[in-house]
């Protein structure tokens, strides 16, 4: 006889308890715990399955092995994140902020995926159809071969695989789809683990390329337990600000390509539009000769992205500084000011500092010390820095310019934008020519030779 136990776990983290706690031990949430029950195997049973009874295993020379054929997304940028396209029977985990344009950009996916020939099921738990039909009107995604299925029971969806056979699936989104079988409600994390298990067997078996759209919490991290990112082969993040129009996607996990690359669209009223050139697009509107203002090169996976740091020091109202971040690393920020205060004999104890990368990007790369530091020293002595200069290079704790990676790339990308001149670690340095092309090259050893380059020439 199957005995039967109950069980709390953390929707948030998966953390598993005997008993129901307030707050997570492991994520550190309040109100988290849901009840499950839990069916343990009769000890009777035999320790082997008679299904694993066959099962052979094969020498992996003996593997006959084959090279994918990946389809496009129709967006080109969204194919370079991908490796070169999605893999038949992968599976894609795709998560983001409520209302940032998941659900477009995937509705714009499988209307390019149909107009290759292919049958493309969307399945949506969240919005009817006519609601998606609306939203295809709208971006001109209309095709014959498109077919959208309103659906939560993962078994009616199963059915519905089955008959169709179809060669890409979406899922929007996992947390609304339950099994009947699974006695926990819809977004548990028993009800997740196990649609996304049973979704994953289906795709590798019929070699039906899904996707499947994940929820996010207040943090911005993908709900639900850790082992749903282990189970799929691909994960996207989809950031951006609601205030700004730029949106990007960055792969976290890869099995199919690198990982941490990204993509930069441009959300309009038909939808959202690649931008080819994002260093570009983030620079268009950077200020000139104004203080607190320093031009960068981060390295987002194989690709170098310019962004501009803008930084504003200022006198403090109140008896503790006020120190903000906003898409840089704010403990990054506070060190650099420890060691601007240290070694430059800045006196910041009583100004606020806040930091800021203009155009709603995320990055905390240690590259971008330099960057940031030079921008803090120039809005806090009120001067500009030289317009044409990037700066480039990890500071340390005592003061020193440490080298960065894969130095060629960033100033290429420098220099085809027109900079004249970019400041880099020594010893990266003398690595490569002292004239690049149309742009100098000068290597620093601390961050005090960078202030004194472009202060005082």
């Amino acid at each position: 006889m199957v005995k039967v136990k109950t069980k709390f776990v953390c929707r948030e983290c998966g953390t598993e308890s005997v008993k129901w706690l307030g707050r997570c031990p492991g994520c550190g949430e309040w109100n988290t715990f849901d009840e499950e029950r839990m069916s343990l195997p009769d000890k009777r049973r035999p320790q082997f399955a008679a299904a694993n009874i066959g099962v052979v295993r094969t020498s992996i020379v003996d593997i006959e092995g084959h090279t994918e054929e990946r389809s496009s997304c129709g967006l080109r940028e969204l194919d370079f994140v991908l490796g070169g396209g999605i893999v038949p029977g992968s599976l894609l985990l795709f998560g983001g902020d409520p209302g940032i344009g998941k659900s477009t950009l995937l509705l714009q996916i499988a209307y390019h995926i149909s107009q290759q020939g292919k049958r493309v099921l969307y399945v949506s738990g969240e919005e009817s159809a006519a609601q998606i039909k609306m939203r295809a009107e709208r971006l001109g995604a209309l095709a014959q071969s498109l077919y959208v299925l309103a659906e939560t029971d993962l078994d009616i969806i199963l059915q519905q695989v089955e008959e169709m056979r179809p060669e890409f699936m979406i899922v929007d989104s996992i947390q609304t789809v339950y099994l009947p079988s699974l006695s926990s409600a819809a977004g548990s994390v028993s009800q997740v683990r196990e649609c996304t298990g049973l979704l994953m067997r289906v795709a590798k078996q019929n070699r039906i390329a899904t996707c499947i759209v994940g929820h996010v919490t207040k943090d911005g991290m993908l709900a639900g337990p850790r082992v749903l990112e282990h189970m799929v082969d691909t994960v996207l993040y989809f950031e951006g600000d609601r205030h700004h129009d730029q949106r990007v996607v960055r792969a976290v996990k890869n099995r199919f390509g690198s990982t941490n690359e990204l993509a930069v669209f441009e959300m309009r009223e038909n939808g959202l539009q690649e931008v080819v050139n994002p260093s570009e697009l983030f620079l268009a509107e950077r200020p000139t000769k104004t203080p607190g203002s320093a031009v960068v090169v981060a390295l987002e996976g194989s690709r170098p992205l310019m962004l501009e740091i803008q930084a504003l020091v200022a006198m403090s109202s109140f008896g503790t500084p006020r120190r903000l971040a906003t898409g840089a690393d704010g403990l990054r920020m506070n060190m650099l000011l420890a060691v601007l205060e240290r070694r430059l004999d800045m006196h910041l104890q009583t100004s606020d500092a806040y930091v800021n990368i203009a155009g709603g990007v995320r990055c905390d790369e240690p590259a971008l010390d330099l960057g940031m530091a030079m921008a803090l020293v120039s809005s806090h002595r009120n001067r500009p820095l030289p317009t044409g200069d990037v700066y480039l290079g990890e500071i340390g704790l005592t003061g020193e310019v440490r080298r960065v990676s894969k130095l060629e790339q960033r100033i290429k990308e420098a220099e085809r934008l027109g900079f004249e001149r970019c400041i880099v670690p020594r010893q990266n340095g003398q690595s490569v020519s002292r004239t690049h092309g149309s742009i100098e090259v000068v290597g620093v050893q601390s961050v005090v030779d960078a202030l004194n380059l472009a202060f005082l020439g």
